[in-house]
């Protein structure tokens, strides 16, 4: 089964196919990932690896988490689910009135 990772601290110059050769070293690479910002197209500095199996996702974890490249230490682990983010919720009561009745 197939493991994903979290590669954070990346270099803006950084490419998928860059990311793709360098953990190709440990095993078999799925898919990699470089998120980037909606309205300007530019890296956020991390992406998510698909590794073929468990064994060489872990390999990876251990050889790159750490490790200098591009002049920047690499933060590899797995990655975690997504976390449900409420918008709906900003701290209000839900009352837009300031607190005072207007009638």
């Amino acid at each position: 089964m197939a493991k994903r990772l979290y590669v954070g601290n990346l270099s803006f110059q950084i490419t998928e196919a860059d990311l793709s050769e360098l953990f190709a070293q440990v095993g078999a690479v799925d898919s990699v990932k470089i998120i980037t910002d909606r309205d300007t197209g530019r890296s956020k500095g991390f992406a998510f690896v698909e590794m073929s199996d468990d064994g060489a996702a872990e390999q990876a974890i251990l050889k790159f988490n750490g490790t200098d490249f591009n002049g920047r230490n690499l933060t590899v682990n797995e990655a975690r689910p997504m976390e449900k983010r409420d918008f709906g919720s900003r701290g209000s009561s839900g009352s837009r009135g300031g607190g005072r009745d207007r009638y």
